[in-house]
């Protein structure tokens, strides 16, 4: 499985032990930023794991900043995508197995690495269910087209 993962400053450490601990797990890790701890605009790093997920060069994506929030918006205007913003195992599991969601954002603010860490491995473990939960997804990505 090939994971894209992305922060913002205020998820930089976030994303950097969450990198190492899924790559020492044997997930391929691509990090597409920021590579140091510096100010930047959440929007561009959500753009580069979404636009990567919908051209299928990666299986899903983590963005990590401060809240969550901002990622999550950012990488729900991009076309194909589900960001789901999590903080807990459970609804890590239904993102994956209700809504199909392709990306997982946390907040690097809001909930401590350990937890960061068991959600994405629930997410990573659950398996899309289908059936009437596919009917549901192809409705919400009819949206789309509507704009």
């Amino acid at each position: 499985m090939k994971i894209a993962i992305g922060c913002d400053h205020g998820g930089f450490e976030m994303k950097e032990e969450l990198k190492q601990r899924l790559t020492a797990d044997g997930y391929e890790v691509i990090d597409c930023g920021i590579e140091m701890k510096k100010e930047v605009d959440y929007p561009d790093i959500a753009k580069v794991v979404a636009d990567g997920i919908r051209m299928k060069n990666y299986d899903c994506g983590i963005l990590v900043c401060g809240t969550g929030i901002g990622m999550s918006i950012a990488a729900n205007k991009i076309d194909g995508i589900r960001a789901a913003l999590i903080t807990d195992t459970f609804s890590a599991r239904m993102a994956k197995e209700h809504n199909n969601a392709n990306i997982v954002t946390l907040g690097a603010r809001i909930i401590g690495i350990e937890l960061a860490y068991e959600v994405i491995k629930a997410y990573l473990l659950a398996e899309f269910l289908g059936g009437k939960h596919q009917v549901r997804v192809e409705k919400l990505m009819k949206f789309e087209k509507i704009r």
